[in-house]
């Protein structure tokens, strides 16, 4: 699915995202990413959603985004509670979502100027 949404050339915008791919700008990712306006961290570790571990969200809470958009992969999925109970200690608001409504939402975010950090999950396919 192709996105198109105005926003400044600074920012890092998703343009597309389909299953095992996902274009930021004018780079393609095949593995997971963090993505914010000002911020991109390639290959973050978890391939799927059942790979997330506490220690996989310090690179994302250290941009210290207001909000924090997880995406799952291509369905949504929610972590353990463990890494739920670091999202709530955090102090970050935070949504689950699947990866497409994920990339959806943060380019909505970034449009507005929101301080929003996406981590997102891509599956090898």
């Amino acid at each position: 699915m192709k996105f198109n949404l105005d926003t400044p050339s600074t920012a890092h915008v998703v343009r597309a995202y389909g299953p095992g791919v996902l274009r930021i700008g004018d780079r393609s990712f095949d593995s997971s990413v963090i993505v914010s306006a000002t911020a991109l961290i390639e290959r973050w570790r978890p391939r799927r959603m059942e790979d997330l571990a506490p220690e996989d969200l310090a690179p994302v809470l250290e941009l210290r985004p207001d909000v924090l958009l997880i995406g799952s992969g291509p369905r949504q999925k929610f972590p353990d509670r463990g890494i739920l109970a670091a999202l709530y200690e955090s102090r970050v608001g935070f949504e689950i979502m699947d990866t497409g409504a994920a990339c959806r939402t943060y380019n909505v975010l970034v449009a507005e100027g929101r301080s929003v950090a996406a981590a997102l999950i891509i599956e090898a396919v």
